[in-house]
């Protein structure tokens, strides 16, 4: 009897695991048919001189799905920068983010291509203390190799703003005006994309931040209380607990007040501001358990003292590439809605 019942349990879950199997097969089947229902844009990647740096730079390059059929057409452009310790690779290979733009584009988002340059750990400025390649090479700022991450001169701003941009537009079959660029970026590169929208508001239309760096110079308590607290001079401001993890931000920010305020993207604002200048439309996100929130937190608090709002989001997350791939989606919605126009 007990062999009879063992034989009917065998037997049970044989066809159980059978329709299990049979099921995820379908799954699989019914997600490739839907993967290959969906039209999918063109990964590329391709080198630029830049007159800024004084050397050649990699850059990945996203071309929406239409973009080898309708050959009369141009596009609008999106810059996504990447973080420190990262290239220009970070936002296909962890990122997906072309996957994304697909997605959009299949429930009916505007196309636009995507640039996304290699940035060292430039923090997208231009260098407080200029080192030579030497230099650059003996400091060991980079696990990279000095070949790909030293360049002559670190005028990384420039470098984005003007050379990167000009080979796009002359490259690509791109809309090559401000209303039809944006930029976007995550940790550092969040950071860089509103330093340099603020600082070349003729160049950029719109900027989005995942997890930025946004207050460089918050000293505050956690969480965030208003008004935001800074640094002084009291304290060398490369010993502020976020700086000391990053090993060219004292080449990057300098040791004193001019050099940090310079490169603070909420001062930036404010200038622009003060001079009545075109204002970049502004996204930020950062997981509520992120390092950097109380620092997004105050650069919201300081732009919308200057009358600036800023579409603002807190989600649940840290700073790792799971927040990022979960909302890369919102900032291209965004960017699309702004610069797709």
């Amino acid at each position: 009897m007990k062999t009879v019942r063992v034989r009917r349990l065998i037997r049970c879950a044989l066809l159980v695991g059978g329709a299990l199997l049979s099921a995820a097969r379908a799954a699989r089947a019914g997600a490739q048919s839907a993967s290959e229902n969906v039209p999918h844009g063109r990964v590329l990647t391709d080198t630029l001189w830049s007159q800024a740096l004084g050397g050649k730079k990699s850059v990945v390059v996203y071309l929406p799905p239409s973009y080898d059929t309708q050959q009369n057409r141009r596009y609008p452009v999106a810059y996504y920068l990447h973080g420190v310790g990262g290239d220009e690779t970070n936002w296909t290979t962890l990122g997906r983010i072309q996957l994304a733009m697909d997605s959009l584009v299949a429930t009916g988002a505007p196309e636009m291509i995507l640039v996304m340059p290699d940035g060292d750990d430039s923090w997208y400025t231009t260098w407080n203390v200029l080192i030579t390649f030497d230099q650059c090479k003996a400091g060991k700022y980079s696990k990279e190799d000095p070949s790909t991450f030293c360049v002559p001169w670190g005028h990384y701003d420039d470098y984005i703003a003007h050379d990167l941009v000009q080979w796009s537009d002359g490259t690509f079959r791109t809309k090559a005006d401000r209303a039809h660029r944006g930029i976007a970026g995550l940790s550092m590169g969040g950071y860089g994309s509103f330093l340099l929208a603020l600082g070349y508001p003729a160049v950029f239309a719109a900027a989005a931040s995942h997890s930025g760096v946004m207050s460089p110079m918050y000293a505050g308590a956690h969480p965030f209380q208003a008004p935001p607290r800074y640094a002084s001079g009291e304290q060398p401001f490369g010993e502020l607990a976020w700086a000391k993890n990053f090993a060219t931000v004292p080449k990057v920010f300098g040791r004193d007040s001019t050099g940090w305020w310079s490169r603070d993207p909420a001062r930036r604002l404010q200038r622009l501001v003060a001079a009545k200048g075109q204002i970049p439309v502004l996204f930020a996100d950062v997981g509520v358990d992120d390092p950097y929130v109380d620092q997004s937190r105050a650069f919201r608090w300081e732009a919308e003292r200057s009358g600036v709002p800023v579409q603002y989001h807190e989600w649940p997350g840290t700073h790792n590439w799971s927040y990022w791939r979960a909302h890369v989606g919102e900032s291209l919605r965004f960017l699309a809605g702004v610069i797709a126009k």
